[in-house]
């Protein structure tokens, strides 16, 4: 741990107009919003394999993509990816016009981490025991999706930043 006491900045390395944590947190809220869009485009590569495994694996002489069950899991996670993507353009819509809550970054990373981490996941049962095998990339999604959700802010504490946005009580110390 590095402890600085008593030390002088001059003024020409300040940050401009920051004071206390307010610039930590607010590269931080930059990076959690970067993370949001990032882990749909993970989330939209993971499908797109799937997807494509889907059309060229035949089972019983038939492509993997016809069978009902295997739609369901393309279709969840390409209308998750569209919601994610929708609500991170409007974040940055209202980021851009300084009508931006804090609180509203918490959501889309912890909303988008969580389901692109939940539809890859799911999208490895499209490949069977493929899955495993480096050739297809998913197992490579899901290792990198986990790890989204503990950078920058669990997803739990990100939970917590909304309760007290919600009820004006601060659930952690």
């Amino acid at each position: 741990m590095i402890h600085l006491a008593d030390c002088a900045v001059p003024a020409e390395n300040l940050l401009p107009n920051v004071e206390g944590l307010k610039g930590p947190f607010s590269c931080l809220n930059s990076a959690r919003y970067g993370i949001a869009w990032g882990v749909i485009g993970a989330l939209e590569d993971a499908l797109d394999r799937a997807r494509t495994y889907a059309l060229e694996r035949k089972q019983l002489g038939q492509p993997l993509a016809k069978f009902q069950l295997i739609q369901k899991k393309l279709a969840d996670p390409a209308t998750d990816a569209a919601f994610g993507l929708q609500a991170a353009y409007h974040v940055g819509r209202l980021k851009d016009e300084g009508r931006l809550a804090p609180e509203m970054i918490s959501m889309i990373k912890r909303q988008n981490c969580d389901r692109a981490l939940v539809n890859t996941r799911a999208l490895q049962e499209v490949f069977g025991g493929n899955a495993a095998s480096d050739e297809y990339h998913i197992g490579r999604h899901v290792s990198n999706l986990f790890v989204t959700q503990t950078y920058e802010g669990q997803s739990d504490i990100h939970a917590l930043i909304l309760g007290r946005a919600i009820t004006g009580i601060q659930g952690f110390f």
